[in-house]
């Protein structure tokens, strides 16, 4: 679960930001309304429900996962 998050969090933050690098004027021979910048909006569209969902479950996960090997741990020694 933890990788998946990792990898959802990072793709969805990249697809985000893609959007905004071509709309800077970062990418020579690309503007907004072309190809690319069309193609970014897609990215967009599909990276911000990852980054914003990803990062909060990921947060929840690795407190559940600290919490149960702290009860876990005495029991085990």
């Amino acid at each position: 679960g933890i990788l998946l998050a990792l990898l959802m969090s990072n793709a969805g933050g990249s697809w985000d930001n893609a959007k905004k690098f071509i709309e800077k004027g970062d990418v020579p021979g690309e503007s907004k309304g072309g190809e690319a910048h069309k193609a970014a909006v897609v990215g967009d569209t599909v990276g911000d429900p990852l980054k914003d969902t990803s990062g909060p479950s990921m947060n929840i996960l690795i407190k559940l996962m600290s919490i149960v090997s702290l009860i876990i741990a005495p029991i085990i020694a």
